[in-house]
C-alpha cells in the first residue's frame, strides 16, 4: 500500500482526483488535508467518504505541527499538492491570501516532506506561470516563466521552491502544469459553471473585454489521469505540461452554452476587462504523451455537453453554494 497525502482534496480538481483514484484502486491509503475555504466542499466526496483507505483531515498546509502529526501518524511517503487559492479575479482583489496559501503553504509542505523523507512529491501547477502567448505558438516545459497576475506569480514561486528543494535537498519533486479544467464540481465563480448557471436563470452573462481571450480546455478527468501517471512514472526533477489542444475563445464557449440551453445571445453583457488579462494560453503536451503514454480522451464538443447536463442535474449542489459569501463576491466583481 502507498500512503499518500493529497492536499486540497475537497476542491474542484482535487476532489475529482480522489473520486477517480479511489474508485479504480485499492492499493493506496489516502489522507485528504483541506482547509475547507469557500471553494472546498466535502459533498464532492460523498461517494468515497466511507472507504476504509480514505481519511479526511480539516486543516491548513501552513500548520507545521499538524503536518508533522499527519506524516507521522499515517506514515506518509507520497504527497500530491492540489492545495491552492486558484482564482485570478480574487487574486486581483486581494493578493495576500494567495501568497500565504500558495507560497508559504507549499514551503511548509516541502519542509515536512523533506523531514519525513517522502518518496515522491507532485506539485500541481498551472500553465499561467508561463504568462501570455501571441496568436501562434505553444507553451513547452522550456518556456520561460513570466507570470502576470498575483495568482500566477504565487504558483510560479511555489514551483521554484519545489525545484529548489529537489536541487538542494534531493527531494523527489515532479511538477505538472495544466491548462484550464472543466467538469463536475467546479465552483461557480469559474467561467463555464458561471455561464451555465446564469443562463439557466436568464441572468446576464458577463464577458470580460471583447471575449476573445483564448484558453486550452481540458476535462478534469483527463487532467487527473495525467496527474496519476506523473505521480507514478514521471521523472524526478522534471516538469510535465498537460493540455488537450482544444483552444476556444471565451465568447465561443459562452455562445455554445447559450445554444445548448436554448437561450438568447441577448444575455451577453460585455464588461470592463480585468487588469492584466492574458490573451492566450496553449499547451504542448508532447513530453507527457511521449514519455508516459498519456493522451486526452475527452473531446470538448462532447464533454462540454455532459458538463452542462451535470449542472442541470445537480441544482441542489450548486444551489447551496451560490449564496452568502459567494453572492457578495459576485456583486463586487461584476455589478460594482
Amino acid at each position: 500500500m502507498k500512503n499518500i497525502l493529497v492536499t486540497g482534496g475537497a476542491g474542484f480538481i482535487g476532489s475529482n482526483f480522489l473520486n477517480y483514484i479511489l474508485t479504480k484502486r485499492d492499493d493506496v491509503n489516502i489522507v485528504n488535508l483541506d482547509k475547507l475555504t469557500y471553494a472546498g466542499n466535502l459533498e464532492n466526496l460523498s461517494s468515497i467518504e466511507k472507504k476504509k483507505n480514505y481519511t479526511f483531515v480539516k486543516g491548513d498546509i501552513t500548520n507545521r505541527e499538524l503536518l508533522d502529526y499527519i506524516f507521522t501518524k499515517y506514515s506518509i511517503k507520497h504527497v500530491i499538492n492540489f492545495a491552492a487559492e486558484s482564482h485570478v479575479d480574487r487574486s486581483i482583489l486581494g493578493s495576500e491570501v494567495f501568497t500565504v496559501s500558495n507560497v508559504l503553504g507549499t514551503n511548509v509542505l516541502l519542509e515536512a516532506a523533506k523531514n519525513h523523507q517522502v518518496e515522491r512529491f507532485v506539485q500541481i501547477s498551472t500553465d499561467e506561470v508561463y504568462g501570455s502567448l501571441g496568436p501562434t505558438g505553444l507553451f513547452t516545459e522550456n518556456t520561460p516563466l513570466s507570470p502576470n497576475s498575483p495568482y500566477s506569480a504565487s504558483k510560479t514561486a511555489a514551483d521554484m521552491l519545489a525545484m529548489a528543494f529537489n536541487h538542494t535537498y534531493g527531494l523527489p519533486v515532479v511538477i505538472t502544469r495544466c491548462s484550464n479544467n472543466y467538469g463536475p464540481y467546479q465552483f461557480p465563480e469559474k467561467l463555464i459553471p458561471l455561464m451555465i448557471i446564469n443562463a439557466m436563470h436568464d441572468k446576464k452573462l458577463p464577458v470580460y473585454g471583447d471575449g476573445l481571450n483564448v484558453r486550452d480546455w481540458i476535462h478534469v478527468t483527463d487532467h487527473n489521469r495525467a496527474a496519476e501517471l506523473v505521480w507514478e512514472n514521471g521523472k524526478v526533477g522534471e516538469v510535465y505540461n498537460i493540455g488537450a489542444s482544444q483552444e476556444m475563445t471565451n465568447i465561443e464557449i459562452i455562445k455554445l452554452i447559450i445554444k445548448a440551453l436554448g437561450k438568447t445571445e441577448a444575455l451577453i453583457e460585455y464588461v470592463k476587462d480585468r487588469p492584466g488579462h492574458d490573451k492566450r494560453y496553449a499547451i504542448d503536451s508532447t513530453k507527457i504523451e511521449r514519455e508516459l503514454g498519456w493522451k486526452p480522451e475527452h473531446k470538448f464538443e462532447e464533454a462540454i455537453q455532459s458538463t452542462i447536463e451535470w449542472y442541470l442535474n445537480n441544482k441542489p449542489w450548486w444551489g447551496r453554494i451560490i449564496s452568502g459569501e459567494y453572492q457578495d463576491y459576485y456583486k463586487k466583481q461584476y455589478l460594482s
